[in-house]
């Protein structure tokens, strides 16, 4: 039950994302509108020959001003169409559709009822005993004051009876209206009774949300303070937007009466002022408590966290993390985006996160307490805090105050980071015990770059990515639902077991969550492009399943690769092998094809291509003369580079990560010039067998180029020594 609800949350936390992304857009006009026609601006900067009444970018300027607080003035409808198009499985365009009809006979319902019933007069005006507020005017209807809630009601609803109805049959002489016509004549009906219903339900609930902003505001900057950790605690779980919303556009984050008008929400509270900046002599504070804070963390803080984790950074992997974070820290400062560089500790090091939880809690209360009062539209970057913080002046928004703390807070995060990180040898990026970890961050956009390169015919090539995304939620055939926020790709699927999160995290992904039917991969900015990509893909892919028994499939598919690189003009038998590398096995053991390791990162080759040996004699020795380029703090693999230049993993059991060196005995160090033959260490193959998944190790070459390709040479019995495989360099 848990699972399914926490399914439905995800769903409608994505489903908010198109009605927010729309908001950075207005928010920049209506603050550059309202901004440059403030007379008090345009005196004090003398702009007025430029920007003066009269002037065509004065006029310019009163048009986006407008057209910015149109959006902001029709948020519920524009919630109404976003949730009812992203809850909607199919047929998207007739769910939205169906969500405005619904919407507009919803409110006009409501406003019958207000009529009848003597709350509106004849003539239009609101009577004198209805509580102020209560009765607004939404798109030109006198109906109960809903906002977006009444909208987020519509979307729902609608999605629900769309996903129900959109494929019914009806007798034949009514199948002009079956399938996916029926859906906005039932919805018009569902909804007229549905306002008949608000009608009486809604002032409870109304009474009843007045009374919960009022307990958030009475608690004063211990309110802020849990809101502010509750926001970002669910940040893991994709659940904030459902939780920030109300605060944001309801009469839970307060209420303001703002140039003769009741006003309700932080965000909406801040907006209307700004469009009335020319009568408010400071913004309010107790409005924009819900996000003013995000400045202070986002701009400062987590760039400090990233500092503290490229500093403390193994120096052979400090340059791939350094790119890693940087682009991370930047994006969080320029755009407000956190999770790039939140996900890059989430997994990893939660303690890490529990640290950011409260320092970004009590940025929020800091805030209050500063009476710093920033709007934004989406997050708290650089570009919101120039456009609504110091474009507005510091008198009215005190935008001065985030600097110092904010210097502080860069301090703090890089401190406490840095401590934790060094105190409990936390696996941050460019920490990790395996080689190929950092790497695997970026690939993403290595592959999404591949996946719209045409081949020299003209010809789009496949799109390698999707297909792997595809593979790991399990095929076509288990994919339910796609979509995106900001940095996630949010699927639902059929079965939750059929999901491989090595796959996935092999495509680039720097994490995967689990609930239920919902699966959330996260990537990154860049998701959008994937997500768009993917939706295509899947639009011709083949209507399979993929589990671990589909081996048949699984035949048939790598035929299919082999038959495309025969006919290919590079292929093996059309290209000369012209140099052969071998390389001899470190262990004494039985040999076996990469495929057969039980870890699904090594048999997909997602560290590079090689065999896997199952030790039976305790030495491992050097397949070939050569360098130890590192040894793995655990002790459990080797990076190894032979004189001919091959970069070689040795690799020993699966997981043997998490025995923390035990079990292990290195004779070598990094640097170490050695002979093949010489020992590298010894193992305890008894504890291993007890104590890891398997003792199946693996020897890889990690840095194959596109004409070279791996032979295995010897399976079963084999010594220390003996050829293990061969790499084949084609002309």
């Amino acid at each position: 039950m848990k699972d399914k609800i926490f399914e439905v949350l995800q769903r409608i936390g994505r489903s908010f994302m198109l009605p927010i992304a729309i908001l950075p857009v207005a928010g920049l006009l209506l603050g550059l509108g309202s901004s440059f026609t403030n007379e008090t601006t345009i005196e004090m900067y003398n702009l007025g020959k430029i920007l003066g009444d009269g002037t065509i970018l004065h006029a310019l300027l009163v048009i986006m001003n407008k057209v910015g607080s149109a959006v902001f003035d029709n948020l519920p409808l524009l919630f109404a169409v976003g949730v009812a198009i992203g809850m909607a499985k199919k047929e998207k365009e007739v769910s939205a559709l169906s969500a405005v009809i619904a919407y507009f006979v919803m409110n006009i319902s409501i406003s019958s009822m207000l009529e009848i019933n003597g709350k509106i007069l004849s003539d239009g005006s609101i009577s004198k005993d209805v509580l102020e507020g209560t009765i607004a005017s939404v798109c030109g209807i006198n109906t109960l004051q809903m906002g977006v809630f009444g909208g987020i009601i519509v979307g729902l609803g609608v999605a629900a009876l769309h996903n129900r109805f959109h494929k019914i049959q009806l007798p034949n002489a009514l199948s002009f209206f079956a399938g996916s016509r029926f859906v906005p004549i039932i919805s018009t009906i569902v909804y007229m009774f549905v306002g008949i219903l608000m009608y009486f339900v809604w002032p409870v609930v109304q009474h009843g949300i007045y009374a919960l902003g009022g307990l958030v505001t009475g608690s004063g900057y211990l309110g802020t303070l849990a809101f502010g950790i509750i926001k970002r605690a669910l940040i893991p779980f994709g659940l904030h937007h459902v939780f920030y919303m109300p605060f944001w556009q309801t009469a839970v984050g307060g209420t303001m009466n703002v140039a003769g008008s009741l006003v309700q929400g932080g965000q909406n509270i801040f907006f209307a002022q700004l469009a009335d900046s020319a009568h408010i002599t400071h913004f309010s504070a107790d409005a924009t408590r819900y996000f003013s804070g995000e400045f202070i963390f986002m701009i400062f803080g987590l760039p400090g966290a990233a500092l503290a984790m490229y500093r403390t950074a193994k120096p052979e992997k400090r340059k791939q993390a350094g790119g890693l974070l940087f682009s991370a820290a930047l994006t969080c400062m320029l755009t407000g985006i956190t999770e790039p560089i939140e996900f890059s500790f989430l997994f990893v090091a939660p303690i890490l996160f529990g640290v950011q939880v409260v320092l970004a809690g009590a940025a929020y209360m800091i805030a209050h307490i500063l009476n710093i009062a920033v709007g934004l539209t989406f997050s708290g970057g650089l570009l919101d805090l120039f456009l609504f913080g110091i474009l507005q002046g510091n008198d009215k928004t005190s935008w001065f105050r985030i600097i110092p703390v904010g210097i502080i807070y860069f301090i703090l995060y890089y401190v406490i980071f840095s401590f934790l990180i060094k105190k409990f040898n936390l696996k941050t990026p460019g920490r990790e015990d395996d080689a190929g970890e950092v790497k695997l961050y970026t690939k993403a956009d290595v592959n999404a770059r591949k996946a719209k390169v045409n081949n020299v015919d003209g010809v789009a090539v496949v799109d390698e990515l999707s297909r792997d995304i595809t593979r790991g939620l399990g095929g076509k055939k288990n994919i339910d639902t796609v979509d995106c926020c900001a940095t996630r790709l949010r699927c639902t699927v059929i079965n939750p077991a059929l999901v491989s999160d090595a796959a996935l995290k092999a495509t680039g992904a720097s994490g995967v969550i689990h609930k239920g039917n919902g699966v959330q991969v996260i990537y990154g900015p860049h998701v959008t492009v994937i997500k768009s990509n993917l939706e295509d893909y899947l639009e011709t892919a083949p209507d399979m399943e993929y589990t671990e028994s589909s081996e048949d499939l699984s035949g048939e598919i790598n035929k299919k690769i082999e038959d495309k690189q025969e006919n290919e003009p590079n292929a093996d038998n059309e290209k000369k092998v012209v140099k052969t590398f071998v390389v001899s096995s470190p262990i004494t053991g039985t040999a076996a094809d990469l495929s057969t390791a039980p870890d699904e990162g090594f048999a997909g080759k997602m560290m590079g291509d090689g065999a896997v040996v199952t030790p039976e004699d305790a030495i491992i020795k050097a397949p070939e003369d050569g360098e130890v380029v590192f040894v793995f703090d655990t002790k459990h693999a080797i990076g190894f580079m032979t004189d001919s230049g091959l970069s070689l993993l040795l690799h020993i059991g699966i997981d043997t990560v998490k025995l923390d060196g035990k079990g292990f005995e290195v004779f070598v160090e990094s640097g170490q010039k050695v002979k093949k033959g010489e020992p590298l260490m010894k193992i305890d193959i008894d504890y291993l067998k007890e104590n890891a998944p398997s003792l199946v190790s693996p020897v890889l070459c990690t840095e194959l180029e596109d004409n070279q390709k791996v032979r295995l040479l010897k399976t079963g019995d084999i010594k220390a020594g003996d050829e293990l495989f061969a790499i084949d360099i084609y002309e």
